[in-house]
């Protein structure tokens, strides 16, 4: 009766019905009481990834390849965390330059470079596909029809703890749905029409990213290697740091030797030590995916058109903001998780520079900064002064949100290390910050900061002398 319900209350919400099978595999997995939690004393710590610097360095692309391959951003979230209504890749990277604009214009430039059409595809949400082709249409060099680059993400109804059905809230009816998970990707591209189009285009390779990571860039070294070790999917993996400690990290599973990918919300508790031990589990996904779409293709065949993704099970209320509504569970699959379907899946070992997502008005503040340069075709990239490691920016709540960082000013951080910015404070031109620096201000009263050059650590407090 519940499998009814919810394939009915989906095909009337217009989902595809591979997403809706995908759900209801989710569904039973979880009926059948599957927790999608996966405990450390089934698990390996995850060795031997191959390392990107130790493959052959190509400088410039294959043009072959280029053309069987597809980029495809995910591009459907409002940047509501940050104080954004609407979608996160209209953010403004420099004056007048966005996410956005930095996509397209690396598109374009490889299209220029290359002499081919380079395919290019968003995957948008109800929530940012309007703003999104709007932005294209009027704002950026033409880069097609948007039956020509857009595929849709669905949604995944939210189920009541109490009952299992789907939840009925008339108060606002859209909560009722929520995301089901970048792992969505897969069963848009089946059931959109789209992967049996570039299949028959002569498309068989594609890139995923988020649209957020300025970092994740069409490479002509990882387009070579993947293309040539015959890999079913590849997923590009970097090492943990302190500040990854609750990301999602790469693992094999001792019953079958399989790459896996652990979120956090896949740990049992008691085994929460052991996941943040960046020195046994020292590999995180960065969710730039290289895939082949043939393998895609089969691997969804031989499972009824369902990729057999792990489900993980989040419990929240239904509206987010009142604790006191009833609870549900939402079921999400992560696109990284893919790793475990495909027989020999392998991970590679990028630079850091390959993931710079911008998560909060901290990372915005550095990407705006010097420490990064925005360079020919459409790439943002670190500094090269910087080696390859970012600086690090903690921002107080007054932050938050994208417009207090107007008054804030954007100082140097070319030779910084860590950033951190408590209370009201103001930066004036030409402020230099070098190694670690703190500024502390306990009043309501900005902190004029003027132009100076501040040392490894100086930690200024508003009143001191």
């Amino acid at each position: 009766m519940r499998e009814t319900q919810i394939r009915e209350k989906m095909e009337v919400h217009g989902v595809m019905e591979t997403a809706i099978r995908s759900f209801e595999r989710a569904h039973s997995l979880m009926q059948d009481g599957a927790s999608g939690l996966i405990a450390e004393s089934t698990l390996e710590a995850a060795s031997n990834i191959p390392d990107y610097e130790s493959l052959p360095i190509q400088k410039i692309f294959d043009s072959e390849l280029v053309e069987q391959t597809v980029t495809i951003k995910l591009n459907g979230g409002l940047g509501t965390s940050m104080g954004l209504e609407q979608v996160k890749s209209l953010l403004e990277v420099r004056p007048g330059v966005t996410f956005l604009d930095l996509m397209v214009g690396q598109v374009s430039a490889l299209r220029e470079d290359t002499g081919k059409k380079v395919r290019f595809l968003l995957m948008n949400s109800e929530a940012t596909s309007e703003d999104t082709k709007k932005y294209l249409a009027g704002a950026v060099a033409e880069i097609g029809d948007a039956s020509e680059f857009e595929l849709m993400q669905n949604w995944a109804p939210k189920l009541s703890q109490e009952t299992g059905e789907p939840i009925s809230w008339p108060a606002s009816p859209d909560l009722e749905w929520c995301p089901p998970g970048h792992g969505d990707v897969y069963p848009s591209l089946a059931g959109s029409g789209w992967l049996e189009r570039l299949l028959n285009e002569g498309i068989r390779y594609a890139f995923l990213s988020n649209s957020d990571n300025l970092g994740a860039v069409l490479d002509p070294t990882l387009l070579s290697y993947f293309a040539n070790s015959g890999a079913p999917f590849l997923m590009e993996v970097t090492r943990r740091t302190e500040a990854d400690r609750k990301g999602g990290h790469l693992a094999i599973r001792k019953e079958d030797q399989r790459l896996i990918l652990r979120e956090i919300a896949q740990c049992p508790e008691s085994d929460l030590t052991a996941f943040q031990n960046i020195e046994r589990h020292r590999y995180f996904n960065t969710n730039n995916i290289w895939l082949n779409l043939e393998a895609l293709k089969e691997e969804m065949e031989a499972n009824d058109g369902v990729l057999p993704l792990p489900v993980i099970k989040n419990s929240k209320t239904v509206d987010p903001r009142d604790k006191e509504s009833p609870a549900v569970y939402q079921l999400e699959q992560a696109m990284g998780a893919a790793i475990e379907c495909f027989e020999g899946a392998r991970a590679i070992h990028v630079p850091r520079s390959r993931f710079a997502p911008v998560k909060t008005t901290g990372d915005l503040l550095a990407l705006r900064s010097d420490a990064y340069e925005l360079r020919e075709g459409g790439k943002i990239e670190l500094a090269s002064e910087r080696e390859g490691i970012p600086p690090v920016v903690s921002l107080s709540s007054e932050y938050k949100f994208v417009d207090s960082l107007k008054d804030l000013g954007v100082p140097s951080l070319l030779q910084a290390d860590h950033l951190m910015v408590e209370g009201p404070v103001r930066f004036s031109e030409k402020v230099v910050i070098q190694g670690v620096v703190s500024f502390l201000n306990p009043s309501d009263q900005p902190m004029i900061i003027e132009e100076r050059v501040f040392v490894n650590g100086e930690k200024i407090i508003f009143g001191d002398e």
